[in-house]
C-alpha cells in the first residue's frame, strides 16, 4: 500500500549553442529561383520582428519570397518586398502585406554586411523562411548575380550529373553492363 512513484527521467532541453533538429524546423517558404539566378557567397540566419497577425499567417504557410531582398540601413537590416498574406481572422488589426520588416542580427554580423554590400554587384537575398524552436527566422544569402552563360553552364552541369546518376543506377541493372 505504498504510493506509486513517478519516474523522474530528465527532460531533454536544448542548450543555446546546439543546432536545432530537423524536427524543430518548420519550413514556410523557399526562394528556389535565387539559387539559379545568383552565385551564393555566404549565408546568414536572422530573426524577424513581426506583428501577431504576420506570425499567424506565416504559421499557415502564406508567404512569398519572390522579388524580395534585404538592405542595410544604418545599423539595421531591413527585408523588403516579402509578401505575407493578411490573416483572415485579424480583420481590423491586420498588417500591410509587403511592409518593410526588420531583421534581427548581431552587430558584428551587420558590420560585416555593411562592408560586403558596399562592394559592387553584391546583394542580400532571402533564401528561406522557417520557424526554429517557435521563432520566425530568415536565411539570408550574400549573392552575386550570374550572367546568362553562367546559368547555362550550371544547367548543363546539372544535366550531366543527373545522366551519370541515372546511368549508375538504372543502366547497370537494365542492361547488365557493356553490350
Amino acid at each position: 500500500m505504498g504510493a506509486a512513484k513517478k519516474s523522474s527521467a530528465p527532460k531533454k532541453q536544448g542548450k543555446k549553442g546546439q543546432k536545432a533538429d530537423a524536427s524543430e524546423i518548420k519550413l514556410i517558404a523557399q526562394n528556389r529561383k535565387a539559387r539559379y539566378e545568383y552565385t551564393i557567397l555566404e549565408t546568414f540566419e536572422a530573426g524577424m520582428a513581426l506583428t501577431g497577425s504576420e506570425v499567424k499567417s506565416l504559421r499557415a504557410g502564406r508567404a512569398s519570397l519572390v522579388d524580395s531582398y534585404a538592405e542595410v540601413r544604418g545599423a539595421e537590416v531591413i527585408l523588403r518586398n516579402l509578401h505575407i498574406s493578411p490573416y483572415e481572422q485579424a480583420n481590423l488589426f491586420n498588417h500591410e502585406p509587403t511592409r518593410p520588416r526588420k531583421l534581427l542580427m548581431h552587430k558584428k554580423e551587420i558590420r560585416r554586411l555593411i562592408g560586403k554590400t558596399a562592394e559592387r554587384g553584391l546583394t542580400l537575398v532571402p533564401l528561406k523562411l522557417y520557424f526554429k524552436r517557435g521563432w520566425a527566422k530568415c536565411e539570408l544569402a550574400l549573392v552575386r548575380g550570374k550572367k546568362l552563360h553562367d546559368k547555362r553552364a550550371a544547367t548543363a552541369d546539372r544535366d550531366v550529373q543527373r545522366k551519370m546518376q541515372q546511368a549508375m543506377r538504372g543502366g547497370l541493372r537494365r542492361h547488365g553492363g557493356d553490350d
